[in-house]
């Protein structure tokens, strides 16, 4: 019998969700552009992405033997990566909670959405955003809300000294400037 005719019995390898765990109890605060930009990123691979993958899908399923035709394997392996980034997605946006730093009225503290200037115990002066979960890249300066530097900037002021765990020991860090962006 035809491989063609039998059913694909190959173990799929289970992945989990592409993206940061959120901690148990814990909102999912989101900034109106980090929820902008998961919105933009979910419609392109709804009406972009997955349907160019789908019609890929199709052709190659046409062209017979199913077990040793590449395109049809890896066809099927991105559909599932899409559907399981869509699943991902949509679930993050259902929880998210759109907090929008322009609206904070007390600038004179450290909350969400803060741009934070610090100094630490060593004079280096790093300045970081506390961002959402899901938007957090620190190499764009943007840490999450939960994140060890944020916790410990979390409600100081300007002259304030924090203290914040590290791997090798608690730094003191004193905070040297607050801003909120006006979107």
């Amino acid at each position: 019998m035809s491989k063609a005719f039998t059913k694909e019995t190959e173990v799929e390898e289970v992945e989990p969700d592409a993206g940061p765990a959120i901690p148990k109890g814990v909102k999912n605060y989101i900034t109106p552009k980090g929820f902008e930009s998961l919105r933009a990123e979910l419609k392109q691979l709804l009406s972009i992405e997955r349907p160019k993958v789908t019609e890929v899908v199709s052709w190659a399923a046409g062209n017979g033997d199913r077990s040793e035709n590449g395109d049809y394997i890896y066809g099927k392996k991105r559909l599932r990566e899409i559907d399981r980034r869509i699943r991902f997605l949509q679930k993050r946006m259902e929880i998210a909670e759109v907090v929008d730093p322009a609206k904070q009225t007390t600038r004179d503290r450290v909350f969400f959405g803060a741009t934070v200037t610090y100094c630490d115990e060593n004079d280096l002066e790093r300045t970081v955003r506390i961002v959402g979960i899901d938007e957090a890249r620190l190499e764009n300066g943007e840490v999450s809300w939960v994140s060890p530097i944020a916790r410990a900037l979390m409600r100081t002021s300007e002259g304030d000294v924090a203290r914040m765990q590290t791997p090798n020991g608690a730094m003191e860090i004193e905070v040297l400037e607050i801003r909120y962006e006006d979107a």
